[in-house]
C-alpha cells in the first residue's frame, strides 16, 4: 500500500515510480521543484498503477536546477514554482509549454520551546525577521502581539533555501508586495542574497524543514505539505484583510479565486484581496517542450500531464495541496494540446 513519505533533510530526492522491468515499456524523466514533490509523489505513482506501461522518475533538484535540466533537454519535463521568464525561455532556445500543475501555501514554521502552532505574525514583522531587523523572540513587537504566548528571550535564526528555488521566488514575491524596504533593498527571485545575519540555507523544502526542526529559535517558510508531513509548528499570518488565517486548502483556495485567470506571464495570487485569503500562496508549473526531443516519449508525456491537471488532482486535498479550479485545469488543457506528437 502506498503512504505519504515524511520528507526531512537527508530524504530520498528521487521519485521513481515504476512499475516491474518486464511491464515497463515507456520511461519518463522529470526534475525541478520541491514544492511538488508530495503532490508528484502521489499523482504519478496513481498513474504508474493505471497505466503499468509507463514509469515516471522524477528528481527532486529545486526550481532553478530543473529549469537547468530542462533546458538542456536532459529530462523529459521540469518544473518549476515560478514559470521561466522570457531570458530563461531565450536559453532554452526552444519553445516550450508552461502548465500550473499544483496550488499550495507556504507556511512559516518555527521552533519555539512551549510554543505551539498559532503564533501570529504581521507582515511587518516578518519581513523585519527576514531583514535581520528583529532578532530576538521576546521582541516587544513579537511579545505585543501574542499576548498571553511565553516567548523565549532567545535569538531568531532564518532559514532560507540554499538552492535556486521557486518556493523563494513566491515568498519573496509575497515580501516584496508587502515591505517596500524589502522591495527595495531584496527583492523577488528564485535565488536572492538573505540579509539576516542569522541566515543559514536548506537545500529543497525538506531541507529548510529539517533545520527548522533541529534547530531551536529558527524560523523558515516550508510548503504546506511539508509542514502537515512533519507535524511542524507555524503561525498565523495577518492578510491583506487585517485577519490572522492559516494556510489551509481553504484559505489558499480562496486566494486563488480573487484572481481566476492566470498565466505563464500573469501568475502572482500573494497577498490577494479577501477574508479568508492565505497570503503565501501560489501556483506550481510544469515545463514542456512543444516538441519533445524524443518523439517516442511524445504521446505518453502529453497524457501523463492531461491526467495530472484533471483526474490526477483528485489525490491534492488528502496530502495538503488545492486542486486545480475548473477553469484553470481547462486552460492547462487547452495548453497541453499544443504538444505535437
Amino acid at each position: 500500500m502506498f503512504r505519504p513519505l515524511r520528507l526531512l533533510a537527508g530524504s530520498a530526492l528521487a521519485l521513481c515510480l515504476a512499475v516491474p522491468a518486464l511491464a515497463a515499456q515507456m520511461a519518463l524523466t522529470g526534475a525541478g521543484s520541491t514544492f511538488d514533490y508530495p503532490l508528484f509523489s502521489r499523482i504519478f505513482y496513481a498513474y504508474s498503477q493505471q497505466h503499468p506501461s509507463v514509469s515516471v522518475n522524477y528528481q527532486s533538484i529545486g526550481s532553478g536546477g530543473g529549469i537547468e535540466q530542462f533546458s538542456k533537454k536532459t529530462v523529459d519535463f521540469g518544473a518549476s514554482d515560478v514559470p521561466m521568464d522570457a531570458k530563461e525561455l531565450a536559453r532554452a532556445g526552444f519553445p516550450v509549454i508552461q502548465v500550473p500543475v499544483a496550488l499550495g501555501g507556504e507556511g512559516i514554521a518555527y521552533n519555539l520551546p512551549g510554543v505551539k502552532k498559532g503564533l501570529k505574525l504581521t507582515p511587518d514583522l516578518l519581513a523585519g525577521i527576514f531583514l535581520g531587523k528583529v532578532t530576538k523572540w521576546n521582541d516587544p513587537a513579537l511579545v505585543a502581539l501574542n499576548p498571553g504566548v511565553k516567548l523565549p528571550a532567545m535569538p531568531i535564526t532564518v532559514v532560507h533555501r540554499s538552492d535556486g528555488s521557486g518556493t523563494t521566488y513566491i515568498f519573496s514575491d509575497y515580501l516584496s508586495a508587502v515591505s517596500p524596504t524589502w522591495a527595495a533593498k531584496v527583492g523577488r527571485g528564485k535565488s536572492i542574497s538573505w540579509p539576516a545575519a542569522s541566515s543559514v540555507g536548506g537545500k529543497g523544502n525538506e531541507g529548510v524543514a529539517g533545520l527548522v526542526e533541529q534547530t531551536p529559535g529558527a524560523i523558515g517558510y516550508v510548503e504546506l505539505a511539508y509542514l502537515l508531513s512533519n507535524d511542524m509548528s507555524y503561525a498565523k499570518l495577518k492578510n491583506k484583510a487585517g485577519n490572522f488565517v492559516f494556510p489551509t486548502l481553504q484559505t489558499v483556495a480562496a486566494a486563488a479565486a480573487s484572481k481566476p485567470q492566470i498565466s505563464a506571464t500573469d501568475f502572482s495570487i500573494v497577498d490577494a484581496a479577501g477574508a479568508d485569503s492565505y497570503p503565501i500562496s501560489g501556483y506550481s508549473w510544469a515545463l514542456l517542450p512543444v516538441k519533445p526531443a524524443n518523439a517516442a516519449h511524445a504521446a505518453a508525456l502529453k497524457a501523463l500531464f492531461d491526467w495530472t491537471v484533471t483526474k490526477g488532482q483528485a489525490n491534492a486535498a488528502s496530502i495538503g495541496y488545492v486542486p486545480l479550479p475548473a477553469n484553470v485545469q481547462a486552460t492547462a488543457i487547452k495548453d497541453i494540446s499544443a504538444m505535437q506528437d
